[in-house]
């Protein structure tokens, strides 16, 4: 006779497997980050930009895919990156590139705060 796992089991079991692989890293003080600026972090190995959007807090990767370049070293207008060497630009709200000269997105992060500090999702 087999065993049938309970109902409260099999949801426990379907959480588990549904949580991503990662973790959240705290990465500022919110207000260190007035809406309209950015700021570089780093997280482990990788490069990460956080935005302040009217308040709403965004990241991405820190490094153009069109040639390596410093995404915080270029122009923030509204939710638009640019690229300080070649002029790509990103929407930093999903990390989609917006023409030529980039035709690769940048990979975006999940954000959250916390009391006062601003977590990212790394997976």
């Amino acid at each position: 006779m087999s065993s049938v796992p309970s109902r409260s089991s099999q949801l426990s079991e379907m959480s588990v497997a549904e949580e991503p692989a990662g973790r959240w890293a705290a990465v500022l003080t919110i207000a260190d980050l007035a809406p309209g600026d950015m700021a570089a972090v780093a997280v482990g190995d990788l490069r990460i930009a956080i935005y302040n959007i009217e308040g709403q807090f965004f990241a991405t990767e820190n490094v153009c895919t069109h040639a390596f370049a410093i995404l915080t070293d270029g122009w923030l207008e509204g939710n638009i990156i640019e690229c300080p060497l070649h002029a790509g630009q990103f929407d930093v709200r999903t990390g989609c590139a917006l023409g030529d000269p980039v035709t690769c997105n940048l990979r975006a992060f999940k954000t959250r705060v916390r009391g006062d500090r601003l977590e990212i999702f790394v997976p």
